[in-house]
């Protein structure tokens, strides 16, 4: 489940942002006995290096990000660390 869960993550990512590097990593281990961790939503660490946030703020970048999956979170995503970088910034 978590290795579909990740593919659709990095597809819904990749569709949305083109990037040119996505690391994803599944945290949701380390957050067994969680409350969150209850509902079945897994907790994840992203970075992320798009051109789409050249010039933006981080809070803009997230908001592309969350965008993205918005359909996922709080169901299969219960917490999305986001680390969203532009080339520049590389």
């Amino acid at each position: 489940m978590n290795d579909t869960r990740i593919e659709l993550l990095r597809q819904r990512l990749q569709a949305a942002l083109e990037p040119q590097e996505i690391v994803l990593d599944d945290d949701s281990a380390l957050h067994a006995g969680h409350a969150g961790a209850a509902s079945g939503g897994g907790h994840y660490n992203l970075r992320i290096v798009s051109a789409r946030f050249e010039g933006l703020k981080l809070v803009t970048r997230h908001r592309l990000v969350y965008d993205s999956v918005h359909d996922m979170m709080h169901k299969e995503i219960h917490a999305l660390a986001i680390t969203a970088l532009a080339p520049s910034e590389v």
